[in-house]
């Protein structure tokens, strides 16, 4: 059964009348009305899955403020408009992992049946597997995945984990999958290996720090000729010092700046068919700084999918 929490009330901050900000043109929408608009969001409250620190469950909220307060001017796409809110996804309680994807996955399906692009706010990244499982059934399918981490793990005997989301997409039949600002000393040679195996693509940070557009050209293109491409952002793809809020933080990855760019690019491919952010704990941020990244990482992807 597909059930939302009702969406909040979307309030701007500034006072001055030729400041338009998201929190001016994000309406409340429904399944029934979603197709009314090219942008719908979809919050995603759990973290369930986390294998480290907890608090990625307040990320949808916390995303939700601070994107209310962004203005919706693009110098090169101009204002952003027309974006629904559909709020959360009722997340059940009292069973597992693979329970919760479960569910989330017959929600996505909902929402992907609309004809707006959907922007999933996380939460953490088990439900990736939710997200992506439905378009499995429209035709081929590939993921660009901006982490420092691969999140290939194979899936314990106690259930799926934030760990395990492309390990779950490849057994279930994903086409492609490439890795944007995986890092050093953060995954373990056995997930290397099997990422090979699957002849994946990795983009290592330092690589897009070197050369963003070639990064984003090269991880885009080994996706090959797939019917739709699916983005992924793990906010720890940002190095600590901009994502402290990450659930797994560490040093070495990305800066804001190459973040926005890439996803700008990335968001021109006419074959993009979903969006998610997730990761961001607030109660784990400094300075809402993280937040304000992971808000400032939809603005950008809208934007550049809008033009």
């Amino acid at each position: 059964m597909t059930t939302f929490t009702a969406p909040p009330d979307w309030e701007p901050t500034s006072s001055d009348p030729n400041d338009e900000q998201f929190g001016d043109v994000v309406e409340s929408a429904t399944l029934d009305t979603a197709s009314d608009y090219d942008v719908v969001l979809v919050g995603e409250p759990y973290d369930g899955a986390v294998i480290g620190r907890k608090g990625a469950a307040d990320g949808p909220a916390a995303i939700r403020k601070s994107l209310a307060g962004v203005k919706t001017h693009h110098f090169d796409a101009g204002p952003v408009s027309n974006i629904g809110d559909l709020g959360d996804v009722a997340i059940p309680t009292g069973g597992g992992v693979a329970q919760v994807q479960d569910a989330v996955a017959e929600t996505a399906a909902a929402v992907h049946e609309t004809d707006a692009f959907p922007v999933f706010l996380g939460g953490d990244n088990s439900l990736t597997y939710a997200n992506v499982l439905p378009l499995l059934d429209l035709g081929s399918v590939g993921v660009l995945n901006f982490d420092a981490h691969l999140d290939c793990r194979e899936v314990p005997e106690s259930g799926p984990t934030s760990g395990t989301p492309y390990r779950q997409l490849h057994d279930a039949g994903l086409d492609a999958y490439a890795c944007v600002g995986a890092r050093h000393f953060e995954t373990s040679s056995a997930y290397d290996d099997f990422v090979r195996r699957w002849e994946a693509h990795v983009r290592l940070a330092e690589e897009v720090g070197d050369d963003p557009i070639d990064s984003v050209d090269k991880a885009v293109g080994s996706l090959g000729d797939v019917d739709s491409i699916y983005v992924s952002v793990d906010v720890d793809v940002l190095d600590a010092a901009f994502a402290p809020g990450a659930s797994a933080p560490t040093p070495g990855g990305l800066t804001t700046r190459e973040l926005f760019r890439v996803l700008r690019l990335v968001a021109g491919d006419d074959r993009l068919a979903g969006f998610e952010i997730v990761e961001t704990a607030p109660k784990l941020d400094r300075d809402g700084m993280t937040v304000d990244a992971a808000a400032r990482a939809v603005a950008h992807l809208i934007a550049g999918w809008s033009a």
